[in-house]
């Protein structure tokens, strides 16, 4: 597809199949690159500059826990000054970069998606190392960013067009128009590292912001790559800021500052409430209400109801559970299943379950490997342990092995009842809960009953039934007869409701609308 301007209708990104030998050698070669690039140093980068720092921090292979993936200078460890320099250089940038016609900054995200188009390989093997992505996985992650570059350019032209207005009675000519707001702070997570990073920043960024980009302390070398890439497009300086830290401090600080306009997060319900609770503090000199969009995470649901086909609501549920070693906000956490097909579904499920392949992620056949580091490890030993303590019977999977790496092998537990702590917290980890629902009312019942509300998806024949699921399953994010993860750029535009976040759609006709405001003028004629 081409990336100029206007010249292309958006299309999704098209997957890479591994099992053709051009795209196997291609990628092989691609993870040899990365392997001889693994352990450089990278810097902060303020304001074009790039600073490098005594205190330092190491991102490492989750899956390989004693090999450096790359080694950051620590912006926690001068927080105070960085954030600073970083803010008045994204506050001095913004006044020109907001008069920068909209075509003009569209064309940096397609120049952008160019060329992650052109490596994509490279990209996806960076994040086999870094996150412990399968083939599978990397490749998806890399094809969404190259989605969110292309939609959002697109999305932007759109909404520069002249908008509608209804005819004035008086003698005046009226526009409306949308505006930038200023200096945004960027969080993103470490499960999407290239896709939702991107997209969290590159929306802000061709709506006419400037930002300070705080990359997760588990991918930090996925986001200087992709900072390389707005380098290569010649962003101009000042426009995203990278300040790496190891810890809290520096994102503490972009979100107090009063010269932020609003904050992008994605991450757990814990952090992103804390956000929305410091964002909503006025500070000194702060001139607005600073906007928050976040996306929280969930405890995601599979309801199969007594007329499904079992062997297509399996396969959905082994590959919504455990793709990513579970650790996607979409993923299926909770399978609730009526009585009457219970048994024939477990075994389905157990059964595909035990033949998933837990292995280092740079081998082509690993099903999935380990999580991403020692607090998620034993989060999910934990969880384990907590749902056999409170009466669930572990069906297949439940070892643990932190020797070399994080490994969790695919669990699912069965006898799960409703509100236990496994079927109420969220794990992100390969930990599926299994709960017995007596019909098709109480199945939806206890979808509902949680804090979360991001995807679910609902297995049954009937119309009538997945039309019920239409109007009660309160989730942003609704499948019906089909997995509960696996969201498309432009197809399911993707948020969530309750305390899975601020609903933003990502990937939806409205979401850049958070990175603007809205400005009516009437001039007298």
């Amino acid at each position: 597809m081409q990336t100029k301007t206007g010249t292309a209708e958006f299309a999704n990104e098209p997957f890479t199949d591994y099992k053709i030998a051009e795209n196997k050698q291609a990628m092989e070669e691609a993870l040899e690159q990365v392997r001889q690039e693994l352990g450089r140093n990278y810097p902060v980068v303020v304001d074009g500059e790039k600073i490098t720092l005594e205190t330092t921090f190491n991102s490492i292979n989750p899956a390989r826990k004693a090999e450096v993936v790359g080694t950051f200078s620590d912006a926690d460890g001068d927080a105070e000054n960085l954030v600073e320099r970083a803010m008045n250089a994204a506050t001095t940038a913004f006044e020109r970069w907001r008069f920068v016609p909209a075509a003009e900054r569209a064309e940096y995200l397609f120049r952008a998606a160019g060329i992650i188009r052109e490596r994509k390989h490279y990209f996806s093997a960076w994040m086999v190392f870094e996150v412990g992505k399968t083939w599978a996985e990397a490749d998806g992650d890399t094809a969404e960013a190259i989605d969110f570059l292309e939609f959002y350019g697109r999305e932007m032209l759109r909404w520069d067009e002249e908008q509608p207005v209804t005819p004035s009675p008086l003698p005046e000519k009226n526009n409306f128009e949308y505006v930038p707001l200023g200096v945004g702070a960027i969080i993103p997570p470490w499960n999407f590292p290239l896709a939702i990073m991107a997209g969290m920043t590159m929306s802000a960024v061709v709506t006419g912001n400037t930002t300070l980009l705080k990359p997760s302390p588990d991918a930090p070398t996925i986001a200087y790559k992709f900072m390389e890439v707005l380098e290569e497009v010649g962003l101009p300086k000042g426009v995203v800021n990278f300040l790496p830290g190891s810890g809290i401090r520096v994102g503490e600080l972009m979100v107090a500052h009063p010269k932020t306009r609003f904050i992008s997060f994605t991450g757990s319900k814990v952090v992103g409430l804390h956000i929305y609770e410091e964002a909503a503090k006025t500070r000194e000199g702060q001139r607005w209400m600073k906007r928050v969009v976040a996306e929280m995470g969930g405890k995601d649901a599979i309801v199969v109801a007594d007329d499904a086909n079992l062997d297509e609501a399996a396969q959905g549920v082994v590959s919504a559970a455990f793709g990513f070693q579970g650790q996607k906000c979409s993923a299926c956490s909770r399978l609730i299943v009526d009585e009457k097909v219970h048994d024939e579904l477990l075994q389905k499920v157990a059964d595909l379950t035990s033949k998933l392949k837990l292995d280092v992620p740079d081998n082509a056949d690993t099903s999935l490997t380990a999580v991403i580091n020692q607090k998620s490890f034993d989060k999910a030993r934990s969880s384990i342990e907590t749902g056999v303590a409170e009466g669930g019977e572990v069906v297949v999977g439940g070892e643990t092995d932190d020797s070399n790496g994080y490994y969790v092998s695919p669990t699912v537990i069965k006898n799960v009842k409703p509100k236990a702590t496994i079927e109420q917290e969220e794990i992100f980890a390969p930990v599926l809960a299994v709960i017995k629902a007596r019909d098709y009312d109480h199945a939806l019942e206890i979808a509902n009953g949680t804090d979360y509300g991001l995807t679910g998806a609902v297995y049954s024949e009937s119309k009538e039934r997945l039309a019920r699921a239409r109007r009660e399953f309160h989730v942003g994010n609704l499948y019906l007869n089909r997995k509960c993860t696996g969201a498309l750029v432009g197809v399911h535009p993707f948020g969530g409701f309750n305390m899975s976040g601020t609903d933003s759609k990502a990937g939806g006709r409205e979401y850049l609308l958070q990175f603007m405001q809205g400005k009516s003028i009437a001039e007298k004629v």
